[in-house]
């Protein structure tokens, strides 16, 4: 069982940054597969931005150039750096653990931490 904790939110002003953070409960981190979604009201939940095991990162298109993720795995940490933030971006922001062996599947949310882009 892996337990995720997001912190960071709150309300920004468009054009501000924010950067959200999430801790993972157990020091087997490392070895997962980390992605923060989001959920505006109204609509499904999308992914924002993922990092490998590995590193290797990606993002949704509307989100590239403004937003970085990164992890440091002797923290058990992933962070999500947005820059550059649009009213869009407003949303519910969810920590994400994934880990596949062979036919297993591990899949583990935090509880969400809210973002708001408002003048």
């Amino acid at each position: 069982q892996v337990q995720l904790v997001e912190s960071g939110g709150g309300l920004v002003q468009p054009g501000g940054s924010l950067r959200l953070s999430c801790a993972a409960s157990r020091s087997i981190f490392s070895i997962y597969d980390m992605g923060w979604y989001r959920q505006a009201p109204g609509k499904q939940r999308e992914l924002v931005a993922a990092i490998t095991s590995g590193g290797s990162t990606n993002y949704r298109d509307s989100v590239k150039g403004r937003f970085t993720i990164s992890r440091d795995n002797a923290k058990n940490t992933v962070y999500l750096q947005m820059n550059s933030l649009k009213p869009e971006d407003t949303a519910v922001y969810y920590c994400n653990a994934h880990r596949i062996v062979i036919t297993l599947e591990y899949d583990y949310w935090g509880q969400g931490t809210q973002v708001t882009v408002s003048s």
